[in-house]
């Protein structure tokens, strides 16, 4: 049996897709999915989606935020 580094440095190798699936994998191993709050999370995404297509809401742009957030908490 592998022990966890010799996992982690052949995981290393792996595409970034593949990386990404074992990723969604493991943290799937962790927190189980919940059917119900999923499709509570869709409906929220649609309305929000629709949103921003309306104008009714205005997007803010990914580097803004991510340049407020470093600003609040540094770094």
């Amino acid at each position: 049996m592998h022990g966890v580094e010799e996992i982690i440095r052949e995981a290393e190798l792996l595409p970034v897709e593949e990386r990404t699936i074992l990723v969604n994998s493991l943290l799937r191993t962790l927190n189980p999915p919940d059917l119900e709050v999923d499709q509570k999370w869709v409906k929220v995404a649609k309305r929000r989606l629709e949103e921003l297509r309306s104008g009714h809401v205005k997007g803010i742009p990914g580097d803004k935020v991510f340049a407020e957030v470093r600003e609040r908490f540094g770094k």
